[in-house]
């Protein structure tokens, strides 16, 4: 328990009272910490923790917090963290290129749950060379609407990392304002279409029942991996050395598949999977074809893939949002706990320590709590000594 003292101290002259002010609470008149509530936000958005497990945790140990308290808890965080989140939206925006995805998230409505979406945008220059630090953005929404990602990315204009998604055509329009957004289309997502009519390793545990291996689909992968493999090389590099290599190496191994995919499928009944798999590539193939044009452009959207996958964990615990305010709250620590984890910093010292400094820091000085630019107290750094 910590314990402050506040003088209060009269002037016998002028009877004027004086008294220091009380310190800064992240809850008004609460008991909880900002110690205690960075352990709840990440355990919740970060380990995968719903808070009536905390609950009863905490009930075992002693310590009377009820669910409805946790909640709260978290939505005043969400709230004085919020302007946290504002800034990193501003950065990730200003990207020159940007990793775009989404995934289900089940909404609570009256009798039911709605089938929403959780939105994530990753700003990441490292692949390129870029000097800027990676940060990552979530949104939520209740629907899966092409209004919501040309709501998101409204002042965007770049380079756009994403899968076929149909929602986001209407940002590709070549008058677009404020600028025009280029589709890069995702290998990875492609080569897994493939990848499935190929697995030896999966069709072995089916057994019987497995469906025979395509020597097609298992010549794309083939194909795909060598690209792959080239990116792999050239990773890091800045981005005119990246589209060199790519021009040297990787034009001709696509300009070959394009070919050899083109004359199979002429000969393929539209009802065959391996088919199937084919014309998602190529009624696209600009899109695919796009990283050889531009060395900022990546071959893969793994780096969004990567920041959904806590939320697709957590998912099977929490089962589903509240409310539609209790998803933005999510979107809110999300994006925090995720851009703390791309610059490699600790989420929950983080975390307790702006919590702590951030009701006394001017406006002007915000940008000093974002993760890249934090530095740990001199209470934080005495400790650690």
């Amino acid at each position: 328990m910590i314990q402050t003292v506040r003088e209060r101290f009269s002037c016998r002259e002028c009877e004027t009272v004086a008294q220091p002010p009380a310190p800064f609470h992240v809850i008004p008149r609460g008991h909880a910490g900002p110690n205690l509530l960075a352990m709840v936000l990440f355990e919740k958005f970060g380990q995968h923790q719903p808070l009536n497990r905390q609950s009863e945790r905490y009930a075992r140990e002693g310590i009377d917090l009820p669910l409805s308290t946790l909640a709260d808890h978290v939505g005043t965080c969400a709230a004085v963290l919020q302007p946290l989140h504002r800034l990193i939206a501003q950065h990730v925006m200003a990207a020159e290129r940007l990793h775009g995805d989404d995934t289900p998230v089940p909404i609570l409505a009256k009798g039911k749950t709605d089938t929403g979406r959780a939105w994530v945008y990753v700003r990441d220059d490292r692949p390129f060379g870029g000097a800027d630090p990676p940060a990552v953005l979530f949104r939520a929404s209740r629907d899966r609407s092409g209004d919501h990602p040309e709501e998101h990315l409204r002042g965007f204009a770049g380079i756009l990392q994403a899968d076929a998604y149909a929602g986001y055509n209407r940002l590709l329009a070549p008058d677009r304002q404020p600028g025009l957004i280029v589709e890069a289309l995702c290998w990875a997502h492609a080569r897994r279409k493939f990848f499935v009519l190929a697995d030896v390793g999966g069709n072995a545990r089916r057994g019987a029942k497995a469906a025979p291996i395509s020597p097609i689909a298992f010549e794309a992968v083939a194909r795909m991996d060598a690209l792959f493999d080239i990116e792999r090389e050239i990773n890091g590099m800045v981005a005119d050395q990246r589209l060199a290599v790519r021009r040297e190496h990787s034009a001709r191994l696509v300009t070959d598949l394009e070919a050899w995919m083109r004359g199979h499928r002429a000969k393929l009944s539209r009802h065959a999977p391996v088919a199937q798999a084919m014309d998602y590539m190529l009624r696209r193939w600009d899109g695919f074809a796009r990283f050889l044009d531009d060395g900022r452009a990546c071959l893969s959207n793994n780096a969004a893939e990567r920041s959904l996958r806590g939320l697709a964990l957590g998912r099977k615990a929490w089962l589903f949002a509240g409310s539609d305010r209790g998803a933005e709250r999510a979107t809110v620590i999300y994006s925090l706990i995720g851009t703390a984890k791309l610059n490699n910093i600790d989420p929950q010292a983080w975390l307790a320590d702006v919590l702590t400094r951030i009701a006394d820091t001017p406006q002007s000085k915000l940008p000093e709590l974002l993760p890249w630019n934090w530095q740990p107290s001199s209470a934080d750094k005495l400790k650690a000594a």
